[in-house]
């Protein structure tokens, strides 16, 4: 076996939840690991995130499960609503039914909280591992290594190179050139609204998808119920700005769904400047590796946000990633090409089916009511739904085979 503490470490350009937790499964694994981020802080942007059955399963092989279980909220159940009259049907059950069916429970997170126990957990077994304010300026490798080039000038030396560093990746760009994304005609709504705000019909324990032609609207609850997050999609050509951190108004979010339920404009209402930004279309990538440089989540498999799995994603990668090099045993190289031929054919379909869900939430039919309900009992039956999710949520990272 090779002595992992004697070998270069495993360098990571991105300290998101991908990074994260790449980090923190070869950490466990005996591997050293150096993570560079390009923010002068240590943190995490935006609002809600849905982690499956087959993503807290990694969180758990991980050691941080329990931990998030007291950050989390386990929703009952999910359900479908139409968008003008509120006519509701029942998706599935969640809860214990999760643990039940697919063995590992279903949480909703707040981003920053899903995080920050990744990144405490990464810092508790290495406190020095992450550099902040560290952007990638280049990388060059031979037989040897890899040696990653900083904005500061500084190089350093690695065993091998993970680009965990988003739809922007640098790291892509310098294995594959210019990204090539092309505007969804989609721009989504985002926000965060303190559940004592909300009337007594809305603070439930269900997570919600409003369908509707042209939009749809999720919501679901955080933090053990104190807070609800929304997610609003809307057809709309005119916003193609791709940023978590731009803001909007009230005013103009609700304008956006005029017409659609009460309820709906309830959670709009109670969020003075609500986040916004445009959605693209990125190709998976075919390939994500060269020697010893690799991709994961976002940087290679991008996916529009109808599936609940972009984040859920960049977990599973990380896990299977550090098991493919472990099993290698110091051959790199191959350990990466594992990982990628383990991961590829699963993250393309988990792309094309969020894409899928575009047209079915946004349906033309949903328009009519007669057409609506006739249209929602036919997409949403229960054979449709188990099709949908059963493949996804079971999945077991940890044990797949490479």
């Amino acid at each position: 076996m090779t002595d992992r503490s004697a070998t270069p470490p495993i360098l990571i350009v991105g300290a998101g939840l991908g990074g994260l937790s790449a980090a923190l499964a070869l950490l466990r694994r005996g591997f050293d690991v150096e993570i560079f981020e390009q923010a002068s802080k240590l943190g995490e942007v935006g609002a809600g995130v849905q982690i499956s059955s087959n993503g807290t399963r990694v969180l758990y092989e991980l050691g941080v499960g329990q931990e998030l279980e007291k950050l989390a909220f386990t929703p009952a159940g999910k359900e479908v609503r139409l968008w003008n009259t509120g006519q509701t049907w029942k998706l599935f059950d969640l809860g214990t039914i999760a643990i039940e069916r697919f063995g590992s429970p279903y949480f909703t997170l707040h981003r920053a909280d899903l995080h920050r126990v990744l990144a405490d957990a990464v810092l508790r077994m290495k406190p020095n591992a992450v550099h902040l304010s560290s952007s990638c300026v280049g990388l060059e490798q031979d037989a040897d290594g890899v040696r990653l080039k900083l904005q500061t000038g500084e190089e350093v030396v690695g065993a091998a190179l993970i680009g965990a560093d988003g739809v922007h990746s640098r790291v892509r760009e310098i294995l594959f050139g210019d990204d090539e994304a092309t505007f969804s005609g989609v721009m989504s709504w985002r926000g965060v609204v303190p559940m004592e705000q909300l009337p007594d019909r809305l603070r439930r324990s269900f997570g919600v998808n409003w369908i509707g032609s042209g939009g749809h609207v999720v919501h679901y609850p955080l933090r053990g119920g104190e807070l609800m997050n929304f997610n609003a999609c809307v057809e709309r050509p005119d916003w193609q700005v791709e940023s978590w951190t731009m803001r909007g108004t009230t005013e103009e979010c609700r304008n956006d769904f005029k017409g659609w339920h009460d309820d709906v404009h309830a959670l709009f209402s109670c969020v003075p400047n609500p986040h916004k930004w445009a959605l693209f279309h990125r190709r998976p990538l075919e390939r994500w590796t060269v020697g010893r440089v690799t991709l994961l989540g976002d940087a290679c498999h991008s996916m529009m946000p109808y599936l609940a799995q972009g984040a859920v994603m960049a977990l599973e990668d990380g896990l299977v990633l550090a098991r493919a090099l472990e099993q290698s045993d110091g051959a790199v190289e191959e350990g990466l090409a594992r990982y990628e031929e383990a991961r590829r054919e699963r993250t393309h379909r988990v792309v094309e089916r969020s894409a899928e869900n575009v047209i079915r939430f946004h349906n033309p039919r949903l328009a009519d009511p007669t057409g609506a309900v006739e249209y929602v009992e036919q997409e949403w039956s229960g054979a449709r739904i188990s099709d949908r999710y059963d493949w996804l949520f079971t999945y077991n990272a940890g044990a797949v085979e490479l």
